[in-house]
C-alpha cells in the first residue's frame, strides 16, 4: 500500500507542475484571441483558433493524464489536495509571465499551501479494496451519494442557466461555483474510471460492466463543461483586475474545489 500511494504521489505531483503552468500559457492564449474577437467570457470561441491556447491545453492534457493515473495507485483523499500545489507554480508564473507581483498575504497562502498538503499526505487513510466496478456502483447508489449528486447538478443547473447569463461577467464567483461542484463530481467519476482500468489491466475484465461506460460518460462531460467555464473565468479576470490577479483566482477556484471535494469524500 505504501508503495502505490508513493506513486500516486509522485504522479500527483507531476500533474501539479503540468497543470499549473496550463493555465498561464491558456491565459496568455486567450488574451491574444480576445484582441481579434468575441471573449470567452462573452460565449466567444476564437481561443480555439489560437495556437498558444493549444499549447496549454496539451500542458493540460498531460497533467490531466498523470492525475488520473495518481487516482489509480492512491485514494482520492490523498491525492486531489496535492492538486492545491499547482497554485504554486501558477503563482510563480504569474509572477514572471503575466507581471502579477505576488504579495506577502499570497506568499503565504502558497506556503500554508504545502503545509496543508504536507499533513494530509502523512495523515492519508488507507483505501478499501475494490474488486469490480460494481463495488464501485453500490457506492455511488447510496442514499447520501445520490442526494449530493442531486444538489451539485440542481444548483449548477441554475447557475448555468439563469445566474451565468445574468451576473456571469460582473460576479466571478458564478463561473467559479459551476467549475468547483462539477469538479467534485469530475474526480469521482475518474476515480472509478481508474479502479476499474486497473482491475482490468489485472485480468478482470471491468469494460462488460455498463456501469464502467456510464462513469465515462459523466466523466467526459464533467470535464467538458469544466474547461469550458474555465476559460470564461481565466478570462473574465479584466473585470476584476483592480481587485485580485490570475494567481488569486486560481486560488479561489481551488478553495471551492477542494471543499465541495472534500464534503463529497
Amino acid at each position: 500500500m505504501y508503495s502505490s500511494n508513493l506513486k500516486g504521489f509522485i504522479l500527483a505531483m507531476v500533474s501539479s507542475a503540468f497543470i499549473g503552468s496550463s493555465f498561464i500559457i491558456k491565459k496568455k492564449g486567450l488574451r491574444r484571441a480576445g484582441v481579434n474577437g468575441p471573449r470567452a467570457s462573452v460565449g466567444g470561441y476564437g481561443y480555439l483558433l489560437e495556437p498558444l491556447w493549444w499549447i496549454g491545453m496539451i500542458t493540460m492534457i498531460v497533467g490531466e493524464i498523470a492525475n488520473f493515473a495518481a487516482y489509480i495507485y492512491a485514494p482520492a483523499v490523498l491525492v486531489t489536495p496535492l492538486g492545491a500545489l499547482s497554485i504554486i507554480v501558477s503563482a510563480v508564473l504569474a509572477h514572471f509571465l503575466l507581471k502579477e507581483k505576488l504579495q506577502k498575504m499570497g506568499m503565504l497562502g502558497c506556503l500554508l499551501c504545502i503545509v496543508g498538503s504536507t499533513v494530509i499526505v502523512l495523515h492519508a487513510p488507507e483505501e478499501e479494496s475494490l474488486s469490480s466496478v460494481e463495488q464501485i456502483w453500490e457506492l455511488a447508489i447510496q442514499p447520501a451519494f445520490l442526494l449530493y449528486t442531486a444538489a451539485a447538478v440542481a444548483i449548477t443547473l441554475v447557475l448555468v442557466l439563469y445566474c451565468a447569463p445574468r451576473c456571469g461577467q460582473t460576479n466571478i464567483m458564478v463561473y467559479i461555483g459551476i467549475c468547483s461542484i462539477i469538479g467534485s463530481l469530475t474526480v469521482m467519476s475518474i476515480k472509478a474510471i481508474g479502479i476499474a482500468i486497473e482491475l482490468s489491466l489485472e485480468g478482470t475484465n471491468q469494460l462488460k460492466y455498463f456501469q464502467t461506460w456510464i462513469f465515462a460518460m459523466v466523466a467526459i462531460t464533467c470535464i467538458i463543461t469544466q474547461l469550458n467555464y474555465l476559460n470564461m473565468v481565466s478570462i473574465s479576470i479584466r473585470y476584476f483586475q483592480h481587485s485580485c490577479c490570475f494567481s488569486h483566482l486560481l486560488c479561489l477556484v481551488h478553495i471551492f474545489y477542494n471543499t465541495c471535494q472534500c464534503n463529497n469524500v
